[in-house]
């Protein structure tokens, strides 16, 4: 941006208040030991030392200092991204002060200046993460680094910004975390936390308990072969490798004893002896339990269902074969699922030819409405995509043990080299049923707003649960998103230190075709009405979706940041009406002004 001549604004690096009070010296110049009673043992543990100097910079070489403002030329909610020389900052004025913060999103990069800024945090105008400006904290997800904070530093009316470079050019920072006392000390087949399942909800919940000082084992199991990884990416980013896609490199999990167990499958919980029992017979101890196994996807019923290049994308070795056997190959898709969807658009310019069969007849109907579905379904008809709509598949056909034809039940006979199925999921909870635990007629595992299911100290998390939903008057309900399972997994970690915290985080998701993504915040369920401005032939629209008088969910394209404006609207608590998008939205796409929702606009 422009500087005016003589016109400064200063900004460093400071440790977060939270984060310096964990670090402060006891009097034997060890960090202040905190305290946490297991099973009414009082246990003492230090948080990983670091070192403490007067100054934040151990390093002075690695400071630069930059002049970027006026105080004036600044308002009030106005954020501005300021270059550093070697790096970037965004400085923010709110509430008469200046605060400073990475400028990008640890997510996926996304530019912060972009996103919203209400109530002391920023949102992400792209997934919905949200920041506080005054630590940089990480408070709604997803994602799992927080941002660096810059102090700001006001003299004679000039701002300046003195900052660490490598904090400028990493634009993220992991919260500390305390460390395991000893494992020599531990039974191998005992353990104070053990979470089934690790992905989104299961990591961040063996994250939070050591950012809050929990020092005890933790051992998180899972089936699949690889540590937790970026699951989204496996029909967004079909050919990346499992270490392209980790979410945490081996060596975290080893800093901060978080155990592993890779392919492991929990077979029995016995939840009056706090015992879970694996399928290999093996048997682990528990005193707090967290059950994240997700979903597992829905297969075919047909004839030919177990033939070879018929595909469930469940890990990078499926997407990264699909994508093998795909190129100049033709290729079935199954459902038009998110997942079916997103296959399709990555295949469609890699595979001789793409055909989508569906029971429905317009793609995201249910979730979208028919109007949205249409145009996205014309997108993929303009990039190559066939579909075949309200049919199903009555047989796959083979040639020498391997696919060959899709037999649809509308009598078409398709052909395939490969074929993805997308038709759904089902809760990964089978292994539950005996356990006492509750489960619904779903097989979903209902909980509370703290994640508590109807057994003590037995936690559940993400796919797999039903909990009650704030923003729906706390209707039960199954939300299968990334967001919401990274929030699922902060909050259970809370409840197991007994913080007695409740989820009432805005569902937030995305899906990526043809590079435009669709972004979605709220939930949809039973929407009657769909209020849509814009243009959907040019596939720039926002979708207000209406449950009676009140807007329960939005959906736009190419119209950043209105998905995360309405989100921190819904997330302050605030209803939306109808009759409000109907009047003002259609001044607000020619005016470009979407201050009504922050009812700063008339």
């Amino acid at each position: 941006f422009w500087v005016v001549p003589a016109v400064e604004v200063k900004i460093e690096v400071v440790i977060p208040e939270k984060e310096r009070n964990k670090e402060e010296m006891s009097p034997n110049g060890k960090a202040s030991p905190l305290i946490y009673k297991v099973n009414g043992t009082t246990r003492h543990y230090h948080l990983e030392e670091h070192p403490i100097a007067g100054n934040p910079y151990h390093n002075p070489k690695d400071v630069v200092e930059a002049s970027v403002c006026h105080v004036k030329d600044l308002e009030n909610g106005q954020m501005r991204e300021v270059d550093l020389g070697c790096g970037k900052a965004l400085l923010i004025k709110d509430n008469g002060e200046f605060h400073a913060v990475g400028h990008k999103c640890p997510h996926y990069g996304a530019p912060l200046v972009k996103g919203v800024l209400s109530k002391g945090r920023v949102r992400c105008p792209w997934h919905g993460a949200c920041f506080s400006i005054g630590t940089g904290d990480i408070e709604d997800f997803p994602g799992l680094d927080s941002l660096p904070r810059f102090q700001v530093k006001i003299e004679k009316e000039k701002v300046y910004i003195r900052a660490s470079k490598q904090a400028l050019q990493t634009q993220r920072r992991t919260k500390m975390m305390a460390k395991c006392i000893s494992l020599s000390n531990y039974n191998l087949s005992s353990t104070n936390v053990l979470i089934i399942g690790a992905g989104a909800a299961g990591l961040v919940c063996a994250e939070t308990l050591r950012q809050e000082g929990f020092s005890d084992r933790i051992v998180m199991c899972t089936m699949d072969r690889h540590l937790p990884y970026d699951r989204p990416k496996l029909s967004k980013s079909m050919d990346s490798h499992p270490e392209q896609i980790a979410l945490r490199p081996k060596e975290f999990f080893c800093t901060y004893d978080i155990e592993v167990l890779t392919e492991m499958q929990v077979a029995a919980v016995d939840i009056k002896s706090k015992i879970a029992v694996f399928k290999d017979g093996f048997k682990m101890e528990y005193n707090k339990l967290l059950i994240a196994t997700g979903n597992m996807p829905k297969t075919l019923s047909c004839k030919g269902k177990e033939m070879e290049n018929v595909f469930n994308i469940r890990t990078p070795e499926d997407a990264n074969r699909v994508v093998k056997l795909a190129t100049s190959k033709n290729v079935v898709i199954v459902g038009a699922s998110f997942l079916g969807m997103e296959v399709a658009a990555y295949l469609a310019e890699r595979a001789h030819s793409v055909s989508l069969v569906e029971l429905e007849h317009v793609p995201f109907k249910k979730f979208f409405g028919e109007r949205v579905g249409r145009a996205v379904m014309k997108m993929f008809e303009n990039n190559r995509v066939k579909f075949y709509m309200q049919t199903e598949v009555s047989e796959l056909r083979e040639q020498e043990g391997k696919l060959k034809e899709v037999v649809l039940k509308s009598g078409k006979v398709l052909r395939a080299d490969v074929c993805v199925v997308g038709v759904g999921a089902v809760p990964a909870t089978a292994f539950l049923k005996q356990s006492g635990i509750n489960i619904d007629s779903k097989g979903f595992i209902v909980v509370n707003k703290m994640m508590q299911t109807n057994v003590p100290g037995v936690f559940a998390a993400g796919d797999a649960v039903t909990f009650p939903l704030a923003l729906r008057n706390n209707k039960k309900v199954n939300v299968p998103h990334w967001q919401m399972a990274h929030m699922h997994g902060r909050i259970a970690a809370l409840n197991m230190l007994a913080h007695g915290m409740e989820i009432s985080t805005v569902p937030y998701l995305w899906t990526a075709m043809f590079g435009k993504s669709i972004r979605y915040a709220g939930h949809g369920e039973g929407f009657d009405d769909v209020v849509i401005q814009g243009d959907l032939d040019e596939l720039k629209f926002v979708a207000f979706y209406t449950k009676s008088d009140e807007v329960v969910a939005v959906a736009s394209m190419n119209y950043d940041p209105i998905v995360s404006k309405v989100a921190e609207v819904l997330a302050a608590g605030r209803t939306i009406r109808k009759r409000d998008v109907e009047a003002v939205v259609f001044l607000s796409f020619r005016t470009g002004d979407m201050s009504w929702l922050t009812g700063k606009g008339s």
